[in-house]
């Protein structure tokens, strides 16, 4: 998948402020400090679509853009960050979480995890969310020019293994650095594999066509999450 032209369509503070349905929608998020913005940036090929801060944190709002006129990009607040006052934090995770358990264009979402790090809990208690409210998600492990490629593979097992019990078959994984702009064609790919599924529903049973959550590939397809799982680490967590 190449990309023409991504644009800014707006900033949303919640659900019902986000533009309509009509395109599909592909979501990134994570801890704060993952390097979200500049992989957009990478991913898009514009180095100032997504604004880069060293401020953790930094998005507060769901920013959305569009992508070739067919797609949505969506930058979503990142989760644990601690310089916001504990009641903005609050309200920035309803949000988001209420656009992802019901935002009906929402097709995919890009968990992203830093790879220079060892599984952290708040990481786990997002992925075991997203997997309870069967939302089809990849996992992106972000950073990886920072450690050694052994330091990456031992972080990915490790979280891997966390998560195992949870499903019966564990979600994608993806690798990327915005620096070496690794993973950016992968990543692209199974936006690419959506939308052509996308397209190929909405040719065979016309324009109104809506695909499925389990059709979605490539994903943590709706149904593969295991009914039993261990108990959150921190129920009182949004998600």
């Amino acid at each position: 998948m190449n990309i023409s032209s991504a644009i800014f369509e707006c900033s949303a503070p919640d659900l019902d402020s986000c533009p309509d349905e009509s395109l599909p929608e592909f979501a990134f998020i994570g801890r704060s400090n993952v390097g979200k913005s500049s992989l957009l940036n990478m991913l898009a090929g514009k180095d100032a679509l997504a604004r880069v801060s060293p401020t953790p944190g930094f998005t507060k709002l769901i920013n959305i853009f569009t992508v070739d006129k067919i797609w949505r990009l969506v930058d979503l607040p990142g989760y644990g960050f601690a310089q916001v006052a504990r009641e903005h934090s609050a309200r920035f995770n309803k949000a988001v979480s209420n656009y992802l358990q019901h935002r009906k264009n929402l097709t995919c979402v890009f968990a992203l995890i830093d790879s220079g790090l060892t599984p952290q809990t708040i990481d786990l208690e997002f992925v075991e969310w997203l997997a309870r409210h069967s939302i089809p998600f990849v996992l992106v492990f972000t950073k990886t020019d920072k450690v050694t490629p052994t330091e990456v593979q031992t972080n990915i097992a490790a979280f891997t293994n966390c998560i195992a019990t949870w499903f019966e078959t564990l979600p994608p994984v993806f690798t990327c650095s915005s620096t070496t702009r690794q993973g950016r064609a992968e990543l692209l790919g199974i936006i690419g594999e959506c939308m052509a599924a996308i397209q190929a529903k909405t040719e065979s049973e016309g324009p109104d066509a809506v695909m499925a959550t389990e059709e979605v590939p490539a994903t943590g397809r709706k149904g593969s999450a295991k009914e039993t799982r261990p108990k959150r680490p921190n129920p009182a967590r949004p998600w």
